[in-house]
Formats: structure tokens, C-alpha cells, sequence
């Protein structure tokens, strides 16, 4: 009886660590990506609409998607922040042309 009581015990404790945790850690995380939002913030909706945010209220935000186009969505319909990229990337370096294999000239 105790051993089987040991195997249930360790399956629920193993449940807990794959499934229970990591859903709390994105759950808090997303929380996290709620209270971050800010006005000017970019960001993209779970619908897939990117755009800037003109307004933040208690649960909606005010989306301007194209310019003088400001739709209102819920707050948590926001999947994710878009950070702004660096302004100062590499250029791109030309590329070389092979070169061309020496072909000696016959003398004539």
C-alpha cells in the first residue's frame, strides 16, 4: 500500500513540474506584458494587427493601425510588444565576384 502510495504521490509531483509551473510562468509573464504597455508603445494583437497605441484605459486600448484608422481592443487581446530595432545596422558589404581562373594566353 505505501509503495503505491509513493508512485501516486511522485506522478502528481511530476504533473505539478510539467504542466502546473510553466503555465504560471507564462501567465505571469503575459500579466507582466499587460502592465507594461504604454502610449507610443508597437505592438501586435493576437488577431495578428500591428499597429501603435494612442490610449491606455483599465482594459482596452486604443490602436491606431493605419493612419487616422484607431481601433479599441481589450487589453489582453495584445500577444506581444514589438521593440523597436536597431537604427544603426550593419551595411551589408558588397559582394565579391569570384574570381576569374588565370587562363595563360598562348603566344603565337
Amino acid at each position: 500500500m505505501n509503495g503505491s502510495f509513493l508512485i501516486i504521490l511522485l506522478l502528481l509531483a511530476l504533473a505539478w513540474f510539467v504542466l502546473v509551473r510553466p503555465q504560471r510562468r507564462r501567465q505571469a509573464s503575459q500579466e507582466e506584458l499587460f502592465q507594461s504597455l504604454h502610449t507610443g508603445d508597437e505592438i501586435v494583437t493576437a488577431g495578428g494587427l500591428y499597429g501603435r497605441i494612442q490610449s491606455v484605459r483599465d482594459d482596452e486600448l486604443d490602436l491606431e493601425i493605419a493612419p487616422g484608422t484607431v481601433v479599441r481592443i481589450a487589453r489582453r487581446a495584445v500577444a506581444g510588444k514589438i521593440e523597436p530595432e536597431d537604427e544603426e545596422e550593419p551595411a551589408d558589404e558588397p559582394e565579391e565576384e569570384p574570381a576569374e581562373a588565370a587562363i595563360p594566353e598562348s603566344e603565337s
